[in-house]
């Protein structure tokens, strides 16, 4: 189970006075809802439901954002939140004395959505309105896809309108970079890119977990594909909220992290919070990105027989050849070159590798995921122990790429026939020096099949020829079909 999103709220099991639990009490009555009270009282009201409403042309969309967390902007309470349509602030309850209903009397705003379902009421008379002009901004709160529409995502091109005119292609949307958050921003598009994964989270099955990190990874996903958006942009924020919590600060709004080290975080937590804590049961992430890798060892120094074991993993890390210490005839710098064939070497089962131990380890890859990650080891420690950028251009097919020379026999006879062959459908590359670059996204649209460049809001079309010679440090590929 996650940790609570709200730190302010007082935690059970510790001592309270007489005079904070009845203040705690009173800030619970004033924002109990409607929908809480007796079935009779409940019917009653919705007999009262209208489906009109006089204050409906005060709705102002333009101020209308749903993708920061949904907690009370003045008593910062998070249940039974309702946003006011006409200036687009959040507020606890609608009942006599919650601060929805103060905030309708002092400033003349009479028309509330509640966020947890989308049901629109108008205070302070407190009835339900059943008007259908609000269609377009419950599919803004809550996007909602069914089978035959997540079946021809890849197969439709698609474009949406936000209010203020310009067009979007729902899947390839802008996120907001929060202060230092572009590491989060480009792993995230990279997962939407990955079918089986998005597909499970547009799923309404699949719409609220137990874990709030789960539920807010998914509801994500759901906003970055919806034709419906208000506008071409999507934030992270309540994401981000629920990854600063999750892991302890280490990833936060406010400090600038390593996708690196972010992406296979992110996946292990997503599979904890899907599995409830069992890390040996299966969740989509496991079935999508899980493979195994042959490791054969033995001590060098010691001599004796090598031992043999297989281990999963979610990504393969490649290590790049050194930079070149001189420079050429022109005193230029060299950036070398390398081809991502010569990377996958190390799991031919025949290149060794030697620890400072002096142990040799072999790998060879045991079996094959739908999507296999690779990872550029692209930022290492010098002598002095300064973090350094190496540059050297991974030379990689954006297509065809043949795994069969690294994998065993047995994942040869398992896949029966099947390809062993994969394709290019995202990438983070970095640009710059390690001081003051900057990460962005390449990704495929599988509708169109043009690629885009993606940097926090920024999106541009980019030629596959540009793909393959960028920087790149961590690469998304899906195995083709036979």
């Amino acid at each position: 189970m996650t940790q609570p999103l709200n730190a302010d709220v007082p935690q059970a099991g510790g001592k309270r006075s007489r005079e904070e639990a009845g203040s705690e009490n009173a800030l619970t009555s004033a924002v109990e809802d409607v929908d809480s009270k007796p079935v009779l009282i409940r019917r009653s009201l919705r007999q009262n439901a209208q489906k009109t409403c006089p204050y409906m042309d005060t709705i102002n969309r333009h101020l209308l954002d749903f993708d920061f967390e949904k907690v009370c902007s003045v008593s910062n309470v998070h249940l039974n939140v309702y946003m006011c349509l006409v200036c687009g602030k959040y507020f606890a309850g609608r009942g006599q004395g919650t601060p929805a209903f103060q905030h309708c009397l002092e400033q003349q705003h009479h028309v509330f959505m509640k966020t947890s379902n989308g049901k629109v009421y108008c205070l302070p008379d407190n009835y339900e309105v059943l008007d259908a002009s609000v269609k377009d901004i419950r599919a803004v709160l809550h996007p909602t896809y069914d089978n035959q529409h997540i079946s021809r995502l890849d197969n439709d091109m698609v474009y949406g309108r936000g209010l203020d005119g310009t067009d979007y292609i729902p899947g390839s949307v802008g996120l907001n970079n929060v202060r230092a958050t572009d590491y989060v921003n480009v792993v995230v598009q990279a997962l939407a890119k990955v079918r089986p994964l998005r597909d499970y989270f547009l799923d309404s099955a699949h719409s609220s977990f137990d874990s709030a990190f789960a539920t807010r990874f998914g509801a994500l996903l759901r906003k970055i594909w919806n034709p419906d958006n208000f506008k071409g942009h999507v934030s992270p924020h309540e994401l981000l909220q629920a990854m600063s919590v999750m892991s302890n600060r280490r990833f936060s709004f406010d400090k600038q992290s390593d996708p690196a080290e972010f992406f296979p975080w992110l996946l292990n937590t997503l599979h904890s919070e899907l599995t409830g804590g069992n890390k040996a049961a299966s969740s989509v992430v496991t079935e999508v990105f899980q493979g195994r890798v042959q490791v054969t060892s033995r001590d060098l120094r010691r001599g004796g027989s090598p031992s043999t074991k297989q281990l999963p993993f979610l990504h393969l890390t490649l290590d790049l050849p050194p930079t070149p210490l001189y420079r050429d005839d022109q005193e230029r710098n060299i950036i070398p070159q390398v081809p991502l064939l010569n990377l996958l070497e190390k799991f031919d089962g025949e290149t060794e590798k030697q620890d400072i131990m002096g142990i040799g380890r072999k790998y060879r890859i045991a079996k094959l995921p739908q999507y296999v990650i690779m990872h550029m080891k692209r930022f290492v420690k010098n002598t002095q122990q300064a973090l350094e950028k190496n540059p050297t251009i991974v030379n990689f097919p954006l297509k065809n790429l043949d795994l069969a020379p690294y994998v065993t026999e047995e994942c040869l006879a398992s896949l029966g026939g099947g390809s062993c062959r994969y394709e290019l459908v995202a990438q983070v590359i970095h640009d710059g020096t390690h001081e003051d670059g900057t990460f962005k996204a390449h990704v495929l649209h599988p509708a169109n099949e043009q690629w885009y460049e993606i940097q926090d809001l920024h999106i541009t079309e980019v030629l596959p020829q540009i793909v393959g010679i960028a920087e790149t440090y961590i690469q998304v590929y899906r195995r083709q079909s036979q």
